[in-house]
């Protein structure tokens, strides 16, 4: 199977060269059976990662002279399908009454920093509009689009055809698609022309990622292309990407579609491999502008092939490969690239509505300048929050069973529901809480009740 079919429906579609030439390149890699795993005989530990709080104290005045220099990019393509969105997963309520998207935009005019959004064909109209409220943002460019790529038919390896829903057909190319798409946008040169030569890179739904002078101004001075907030594995994240070296000692990025199945329990040694990457990024645009023009535009990101079925809600429909490349595997291409340990609560994504409710409750809070910390009676510890997904995996169940709102978990260390409970108003936990209702009718948990302790 050539390529041709799948240059045909890219162009149909619009989309530019050097997105087409990107694809083509992953292609060419799985026609040749390349799967994209990395072995664990090719890796090493990755220690010695410098803590962010062992920086000079000097580098957070450069920061600060650098803030107008700054672009504050955030990747905006997600939907929140798994919680039943239909929408941008940034336009959900998240803290007193503001959005995620609010929340950025706030944070953005406080810092005194450029924003700029990488929305989906999803995310794209709904976004711009809820940006029109915030005119003190300008009346310049304030996002840019990923692009998106052809599903693989497994059998035959030809673009997958899919009637019913001809959407389906297509997929994002994940993360790493920043580099291509800041370019065929033209955005990478709007900002360069703006005088806007460092850039910080991190997800809408992760609120804990703001701006930090420290390590904008690590980056401005420094003058390193590439630099990857990471922060230490639990056991919580064993299942997710972590930092390594390879044997000649350069920094890589694994991820977990990445690992083959032999090598699954050291891929999630949490005290072998001990740092994960949070998703915060900081570029030196200057350098990643000059990077790309040696390369002809395309980086080379490690390839990541995805197995999964044509329509993800209906698992007998015909399997697929999704080819994608992640942005922080640019840490094993860039030369000067590196690495930096920051504190957990620099990564707070909502990917659940357990990760909904825990950032809407009391235990986290939002500061002057819009960003969200744990409360400080909480020294830093976050509140696990475990939902029944039966009655609470989506938004809509959430809500339905916290009329009143979120119940106060400042003093709680853990937060766990199971069965059909409704929460009232005034609800307090401490400690290690547990509500456990077995029976088929709903329990109701009554006003001003004390859970715990």
């Amino acid at each position: 199977m050539g390529f041709d079919a799948f240059r045909e429906r890219m162009e149909s579609a619009g989309l530019p060269e050097l997105a087409i030439e990107t694809f083509d390149r992953l292609y060419a890699q799985l026609l040749a059976g390349e799967t994209g795993l990395i072995p664990e005989a090719e890796l090493e530990p990755a220690d010695a990662v410098p803590d962010v709080d062992e920086l000079p104290p000097s580098l957070a005045d450069a920061g600060r002279k650098a803030l107008g220099r700054c672009v504050m990019i955030k990747l905006n393509g997600g939907l929140g399908t798994s919680m039943g969105l239909a929408r941008a997963k940034s336009l959900l309520t998240v803290k007193r009454d503001l959005t995620f998207l609010d929340v950025v935009a706030r944070h953005a005019l406080s810092e005194g920093v450029r924003l700029v959004l990488m929305n989906s064909f999803s995310t794209e109209d709904d976004s711009r509009a809820a940006l029109r409220q915030y005119p003190q943002l300008g009346d310049r460019r304030l996002d840019f689009l990923q692009h998106r790529v052809p599903k693989i038919a497994t059998t035959g390896l030809g673009p997958i055809e899919w009637p019913t829903n001809p959407a389906l057909e297509w997929n994002p190319p994940g993360h790493g698609d920043l580099f291509t798409a800041l370019q065929t946008s033209g955005m990478l040169e709007t900002l360069l022309s703006e005088g806007r030569d460092l850039a910080f890179v991190s997800n809408a739904d992760n609120l804990g990622a703001s701006i930090d002078p420290r390590l904008l101004g690590h980056v401005a001075t420094g003058r390193m292309p590439f630099l990857m907030e990471v922060a230490d594995r639990t056991e919580a994240d064993r299942k997710g990407g972590h930092l390594a070296r390879s044997k000649g000692g350069e920094l890589l990025l694994r991820e977990a579609a990445q690992c083959s199945e032999a090598d699954a329990l050291a891929f999630q040694d949490v005290e072998r491999y001990r740092y994960f990457n949070t998703n915060n990024i900081w570029l030196d645009l200057v350098a990643l502008r000059r990077i790309l023009a040696e390369r002809q535009g395309v980086l080379e990101l490690p390839l990541i092939r995805n197995e999964k079925p044509v329509d993800p809600r209906s698992p007998e429909s015909p399997s697929v490969f999704q080819l994608e490349t992640a942005m922080g595997s640019a840490i094993g291409v860039l030369p000067g690239a590196a690495a930096v340990r920051v504190a957990r609560d620099r990564f707070a994504p909502v990917k659940t509505t357990d990760d909904l409710l825990a950032v809407r409750a009391d235990a986290n809070v939002l500061t002057e300048d819009f960003r969200i910390t744990p409360d400080r009676k909480r020294d830093g510890r976050p509140v696990v929050v475990k939902l029944d997904p039966r009655y609470f995996g989506r938004v809509d169940q959430l809500e339905s069973r916290f009329p009143c709102g979120p119940p106060s978990l400042v003093e709680c260390d853990s937060f766990v529901v199971e069965g059909d409970v409704s929460f009232g108003h005034g609800v307090r936990g401490i400690g290690a809480v547990l509500v456990r209702n077995t029976g088929a009718a709903q329990f109701k948990v009554e006003d001003g009740a004390v859970l715990g302790g």
